[in-house]
Parts: structure tokens; sequence; C-alpha cells
């Protein structure tokens, strides 16, 4: 039975306990936003102790702070965060390929009469894999501290969550102390 046809009931429960939560204002109490990967296992409002309102969470492929420029860039000058918390996980997905073999497993399955349309998308696709955890940590976070997107008082954080236990642990740490640009 396919997923969406729960979405009904379950909203319906949800809604019986909704509250208040209609007159949240739209910037994050906490003026955090967390990057993460979109990995099923992980519920980071859950394993952080962030409630409805707090903080924007910008969800993708291995946690990518590349991918998630244009949402920080948005939750930063629109509605005022301050602080980046960057997780990356055990067990990610993202270690266990590369860009070149992802492409030709897309290539292969697309039918004849779109393989060349597929191919030339497909190509142009960085996937942003990875071969460290730690290091795609701190390259996230220096790649924040370096962007010219992100504004100079922010303070930048680099985490790794643990699949297997639910602890988290710091990678890297950076208070952006570059001028205004």
């Amino acid at each position: 039975m396919p997923a969406h046809t729960e979405f009904k009931s379950a909203n319906d429960a949800y809604v019986s306990t909704f509250g208040d939560k209609g007159d949240l204002p739209l910037p994050p109490a906490k003026h955090l936003t967390v990057v993460t990967c979109m990995d099923a296992r992980i519920d980071p409002a859950q394993h952080l102790g962030l409630k409805e309102g707090d903080a924007h969470i910008i969800r993708n492929a291995g946690g990518s702070a590349r991918d998630a420029l244009r949402s920080i860039v948005i939750s930063q000058r629109l509605l005022g965060t301050r602080e980046i918390a960057v997780f990356h996980h055990t067990g990610c997905g993202m270690l266990t390929f590369n860009s070149g073999q992802l492409r030709d497993i897309v290539k292969r399955s697309a039918p004849e009469s779109t393989s060349a349309e597929v191919a030339k998308q497909v190509d142009g696709i960085d996937f942003l894999e990875f071969d460290d955890l730690e290091g795609s940590v701190k390259e996230d976070v220096a790649f924040l501290k370096e962007s010219p997107l992100v504004l100079p008082e922010t303070t930048v954080s680099g985490w790794v969550y643990e699949v297997e236990t639910g602890k988290v642990r710091m990678a890297s740490r950076s208070r952006l102390s570059r001028m205004a640009r």
C-alpha cells in the first residue's frame, strides 16, 4: 500500500494536538539553520531537541552545504538566522559511490527514446559525494566560512551524527570574522 494513503489519518492526529503553533513567527526562534542529510534514519529536531519554530532544517543528499546555499541565503537575509550547523552522518550513502558510477546507472536505466536527453542532463550534475566523513564536514564548514553569500557574523559548526547510537560529535567550528563585503 502506498505511504500517501496514511497521510490524512496521520494529519488528523497531528491537528488534534496542534494548539497555537499557527501563531509561531516566521523567523526561527533560535536564529539557527541546520543542514543535514535526507537519510530517513535521521530526525534532526528530535536528536537536537528542537521544536517547531526553532530552526530551519535544510535536507539534501549528504547534508551538502553547497547544495543548501540557496536556502541558507534566504534563511539569513530574509529570516534572520545567524548560526549554521552542518550535520553529516555515519553510514551515509554518499560514501558508497562516485558521480561517474551514478551517471552510468541513470543512463543505463533511461528509455531509448529519452537516453540522449537523460545523458545530457545527468552529465551536468555533480552529485557531491565524498569518501571521508570528517573531512567532508570540515570542507562544508570551510566552504560556508569562505562564501561571500554567508553573513560575516555567522557562527558555523560541523557535526557528525552516529546512526548507530544517536550521538552527535563536533567535527569543526568557526566564527566568521571576515569583514562585511
